[in-house]
């Protein structure tokens, strides 16, 4: 109960009872945002709600979560960056249920092309089909049945002539880099890590433009929409020449001016002058239809219709489909867009068990658990970073982000996958989300070959770490034991978060106590005479 003889002030600078609660969880390193599922034990029948972490990246949504998350990808980060042994990843065997399903697709694939050829509707067909393929992949079989993708639009892979040659040498089937050998024995294996950056759209002072007017916003917002791509084509060259395998683990960032910038850590070296020729050589074309022309807005906007699609409001034609759109680039067309890195790089080599490798591994995950539009300089006036951001925002609002997006209406072209209710400068996809600025691709890129472990093994091996030093033992999960579902809205067997997190700490106080008197009773480390 309140003391009213307590001044109001006074009550009111103290903290409240259920944010304190919060603290502590996060001081314990219990997630905050807990989800309330209900699991089915197959072998006992019997059924419990159970709270599971949200797994959070970013600690504006959950800090215990995104420090977890941030850990895992340094530990995945340090196993893979100098690697001295070719990882072994081999395909297991199918097993019967897995050739029984592919047996069935090959003949529900023979009744397809049958029908085909004698003209008769393969609607029920196709849906068992694609059936099928999704209970493959259930099964545990990576890829596709058919193959890759059919009919796969291809423009000219020739070189622009603007961009420098590039050597190519023969591939060698493995993914470690050179070693060097000193005149006493001593075998060195150096890596690299590299930074990249996007062009100058401007003068910028503590990440602000000094004249927004003649910032090109434009052009900042369509390299960040196709930044990740960029960085595929930078992968693409840098395997060509160094001619082998190249792995790497790589993080985006957001710079000071809100750009999106590369840190990445390749296993192996190249000398830095070819490396910084791959730099230069590197570019995306975008091959979209044209955006000069803004044919729809304000309340001029296209007509939906059903089983044919938008019209024209003024003519009632039908606006040409995604595929039309591209079918009229002839050969003399020129890119949408044209997207290369900026001439600021760092490029430093890398020694396996250094000062060095510790800090630059600490680098890359600096910021994995802060938002792209998070501000990184608290000195830094928050109102202009604010306006600043506001223009890139307002620069991306009608810049179509892909070939699904509803932006493409303004320009007289109907989406890939149109669909009624389309709005014009409001499309839901991850680039338009002002906390994305532009990107959206992954934070965390990391080739198959890095650390030959998926990042679930790596949480396993923290697990049986734990598992260990608690003296239990580390018996195998079997994946078919339980069965999840969610719990619905308002539940009364899901007891209120605060009681939640005050039982999640009470466990963890357990589990330090517990690992508190493991390291009081190990055995003290002989000292040296």
């Amino acid at each position: 109960m309140t003391d009213r003889s307590v001044p109001r002030a006074v009550r009111l600078s103290r903290p409240m009872a259920r944010e304190v609660v919060k603290e502590v969880a996060k001081r314990y390193g219990v997630c905050i945002r807990p989800v309330a599922l209900q699991r089915l034990d197959t072998h006992t029948g019997r059924t419990e709600i159970v709270d599971v972490p949200c797994g959070a990246t970013l600690e504006s949504a959950c800090p215990p979560c995104a420090k977890r998350n941030r850990q895992l990808r340094m530990a995945q980060c340090r196993e893979g960056w100098h690697l001295d042994h070719e990882p072994a990843i081999t395909p297991n065997e199918p097993d019967e249920e897995q050739r029984w399903l592919v047996e069935f697709r090959a003949d529900v694939h023979a009744q397809q092309e049958a029908a085909e050829r004698a003209g008769q509707d393969t609607t029920d067909l196709d849906a068992l089909a694609e059936g099928l393929d999704e209970e493959i992949t259930e099964a545990g079989m990576r890829g596709h049945v058919l193959g890759g993708a059919t009919g796969r639009r291809v423009r000219s892979t020739r070189r622009r002539q603007d961009a420098p040659d590039l050597p190519r040498r023969k591939m060698t089937a493995t993914t470690l880099g050179r070693t060097f050998a000193s005149p006493d024995g001593r075998v060195y294996r150096p890596s690299l890590f590299v930074t990249l950056t996007l062009p100058s759209y401007g003068k910028v002072r503590d990440g602000v433009p000094l004249d927004p007017d003649t910032y090109d916003y434009r052009r900042a917002a369509r390299d960040a929409l196709h930044f990740s791509r960029l960085v595929d084509r930078f992968v693409q060259n840098l395997r060509r020449v160094a001619g082998y395998d190249v792995q790497y683990f790589a993080t985006v960032e957001p710079q000071q001016r809100l750009a999106p910038h590369l840190h990445m850590a390749i296993r192996g070296t190249l000398p830095r002058a070819e490396l910084k020729q791959i730099i230069a050589a590197t570019y995306h074309q975008v091959w979209w239809p044209p955006t000069d022309t803004v044919r729809f807005e304000g309340e001029h906007l296209p007509l939906w219709q059903d089983g044919t699609g938008y019209l024209d409001p003024d003519t009632g034609e039908v606006l040409p489909t995604w595929d039309q759109a591209l079918d009229e680039l002839d050969d003399d067309a020129q890119p949408l867009h044209v997207v290369n890195f900026g001439e600021q790089h760092n490029i430093q080599s890398v020694l396996a068990g250094t000062r060095a490798a510790g800090k630059w591994l600490g680098y890359l995950t600096k910021y994995l658990t802060k938002s792209l539009a998070d501000p990184l300089d608290a000195a830094t006036g928050h109102q202009a970073r604010r306006e600043h951001a506001a223009r890139l925002v307002e620069a991306l609002r009608f810049e179509p982000c892909s070939p699904t997006c509803a932006n493409w209406l303004r320009y007289g072209i109907q989406p890939k996958g149109a669909k009624p209710g389309m709005q014009l400068g409001r499309c839901r996809g991850k680039a338009h989300k002002p906390e994305h600025l532009g990107y959206a691709g992954r934070r965390v890129l990391v080739s198959r070959k890095w650390s030959n472990k998926t990042l679930a093994e790596h949480k396993q091996d923290r697990r049986t770490w734990v598992l260990e030093a608690l003296g239990q033992p580390d018996e195998p999960i079997d994946p078919h034991r339980y069965v999840w579902k969610p719990v619905p809205a308002g539940d009364a067997n899901v007891p209120p978060l605060a009681v939640r997190l005050l039982r999640s700490v009470a466990e963890r106080q357990r589990w330090r106590a517990h690992m508190n008197r493991l390291i009081q009773n190990l055995p003290a480390t002989p000292q040296a005479a």
